[in-house]
């Protein structure tokens, strides 16, 4: 089955993203983290042997799309990827609403597209979008569901404009909840566990090479 992206020898893969993309990269700056990144990285590279396929990190935890514009000509342009990874949204939901720096999804989607813009006109490279997700939420917050679902449509009409794959991650969660409870999946509700971590792997590789490495 073909694949939205064929990866090839001397390619390089930009992850980016918030605190999910990040998950402990911070302290070793080129490294990769304990997350999806790495383990993406290893499946694509064990399924390919003999290619040489780079593959950098370059999310922060805590970010949003109005911290990922700035940074974007350092963290994205000037490394020259062949392919760009992207997760954001989570944290531009819950500042939604808030008294002080809201960040509305009509300015994500701004944002949003403005980078999208700039990796397509000046480099030229395949995006791969990751939906923003919660696996379960405190209903103490009655609003972070509605404000999730307007995130996550302003990034799918961005999708179909510039994403050669995306991976519907809010869908894919509420799925595997069927078989396991919320929290083997993720103990806040934002930030996956190891087997959470595992299956955003499993499913970008899915999405991008239209293989399962399960099977």
């Amino acid at each position: 089955m073909a694949g939205a992206i064929e990866l090839v020898d001397g390619m390089r893969i930009l992850f980016q993203g918030d605190s999910i993309t990040d998950c402990g990269r911070g302290a070793e700056p080129d490294g990769l983290g304990g997350g999806y990144a790495v383990m993406t990285a290893g499946l694509v590279q064990a399924m390919h042997p003999g290619m040489k396929i780079e593959v950098i990190n370059r999310g922060i935890g805590g970010n949003r799309v109005k911290d990922l514009e700035p940074r974007w000509q350092a963290d994205c342009i000037d490394l020259r990827p062949d392919v760009v990874s992207i997760m954001i949204g989570i944290n531009d939901t819950f500042w939604a609403r808030a008294p002080q720096d809201a960040t509305p999804v009509e300015d994500y989607e701004a944002r949003y597209r403005r980078i999208l813009t700039r990796t397509r006109d000046e480099l030229g490279a395949k995006v791969v979008m990751l939906e923003p997700f919660l696996v379960h939420y405190s209903p103490d917050n009655p609003h972070v569901r509605a404000d999730l679902d307007a995130t996550i449509g302003a990034a799918r009409r961005l999708a179909r404009e510039f994403a050669s794959a995306y991976v519907p991650l809010d869908g894919v969660f509420a799925a595997v909840t069927a078989r396991a409870k919320p929290q083997y999946w993720s103990g806040d509700g934002v930030h996956p566990t190891a087997a959470g971590h595992g299956l955003i792997a499993l499913e970008w590789i899915r999405a991008v090479t239209g293989r399962d490495p399960r099977t």
